[in-house]
């Protein structure tokens, strides 16, 4: 199977949103999202994925059907980190396979390129209730580091869930 990683211009935001939408519906059974009167999911960073420099929107293919995508912002300030104290780190904002391509490790596999190509500090974090998120990548970051992460649980009036901190460019597999 061939995986693809693409990041997303601006004129195909519509790709994007419609993902977002399905993601959205995914995941409210852990995070409590809920439809507006219009029956859509609201996400109000959308725009931001262009208008933001830190922020890489990216289109998951498996061998060139849409799979998922990816929301980036990289090179984070401390001071808007859960757990990493680094000066800059990079957060992986939102993640999604669609159903029928999960189990198949398209979502290791990119994850994985994730970390290759954006070297440096990793904050990734779940909601406490998506116990499938955390498994996954649980699996991921100690397959990919060899165990040698920080895992953390916050509960604030910010964030409820596990954070895994990490350091890309050492000890990583190739």
């Amino acid at each position: 199977m061939r995986i693809e990683l693409v990041q997303v211009p601006y004129e195909e935001k519509t790709v994007l949103s419609n993902l977002i939408q399905l993601y959205r519906y995914d995941s409210s059974e852990f995070d409590g999202h809920v439809l507006n009167n219009h029956g859509l999911y609201l996400y109000k960073y959308l725009d931001h994925q262009w208008t933001d420099e830190y922020r890489r929107p990216f289109i998951v293919k498996a061998d060139g059907e849409i799979a998922g995508f990816v929301l980036l912002s990289l090179d984070v300030p401390k001071e808007y980190m859960k757990w990493s104290t680094a000066e800059k780190t990079n957060v992986i904002s939102d993640f999604f396979i669609m159903r029928k391509y999960r189990r198949k490790g398209i979502g290791q596999h990119i994850a994985c390129l994730l970390f290759e190509e954006f070297k440096g500090s990793w904050e990734v974090r779940q909601t406490a209730a998506n116990q499938s998120a955390y498994t996954f990548w649980k699996h991921v970051i100690s397959n990919y580091k060899n165990n040698d992460y920080q895992e953390n649980f916050l509960k604030n009036e910010k964030w409820n869930g596990p954070v895994f901190v990490f350091e890309t460019g050492t000890n990583s597999m190739s």
